[in-house]
């Protein structure tokens, strides 16, 4: 693994970081996908931070990119600690596996915590994810949204970027209402998709939706 950079997005960037991104999760997680439209949407949104939007590039190609976006656990006592979420990430279909993925995770991370955020809470596979630093949000006392309490989300991972910065906290994390856009606007997220080469939605294996 040589030649490559990692910087902050920039304006330029975004109709081809978005394209990536469509590419690396098409017929993923459902026929198709709707992570490049999040994309599209969450740069508007107050809480996305701008200042933790990465790309990741290898002789001059895009390879990878990175986003931060604030939220917040709603506590037992109902008050709302801050956090962040992250997400989506991504690499080349043909760079996967070959160790970029980890390497773009781990500076984003680094970045975040510099900045002087105190934790991480998303949806991942704690596989990959845990050789970064994640654990399951339970052991955090994190609750995902929607479960019932004892249920054990194995897919909702945490990371404390501050030693420490978690304790006594016990709530609930609620994924922000962007990442949802697709299925609230379904008409527009059509016309948007529709705007980028065609490719063929598939019904596979071990898909979630």
């Amino acid at each position: 693994m040589t030649n490559y950079n990692i910087r902050l997005e920039t304006e330029a960037d975004f109709r081809a970081v978005e394209n990536l991104v469509r590419e690396s999760f098409w017929n993923v997680y459902r026929p198709g996908c709707t992570e490049h439209y999040v994309l599209h949407h969450l740069r508007r949104h107050l809480d996305f931070i701008p200042e933790l939007s990465f790309v990741m590039e290898q002789n001059g190609r895009l390879i990878g990119q990175n986003v931060f976006v604030k939220t917040h656990i709603c506590c037992d006592d109902g008050s709302e600690f801050p956090i962040l979420t992250m997400g989506p990430i991504c690499i080349a279909n043909d760079l996967k596996r070959k160790g970029y993925g980890k390497i773009l995770l781990d500076y984003s991370l680094q970045k975040a915590a510099e900045a002087g955020y105190g934790a991480v809470c998303f949806e991942g596979n704690i596989d990959f994810y845990g050789k970064s630093g994640f654990d399951l949000a339970s052991k955090f006392s994190v609750r995902y949204h929607g479960l019932p309490e004892g249920v054990e989300a194995d897919f909702f991972l945490c990371r404390e970027l501050k030693s420490g910065y978690l304790k006594g906290i016990s709530g609930v994390y609620s994924t922000p209402k962007p990442y949802f856009i697709a299925e609230e606007n379904p008409e527009d997220f059509e016309a948007y998709d529709a705007g980028f080469p065609k490719m063929e939605k598939l019904k596979l294996p071990g898909q979630l939706f």
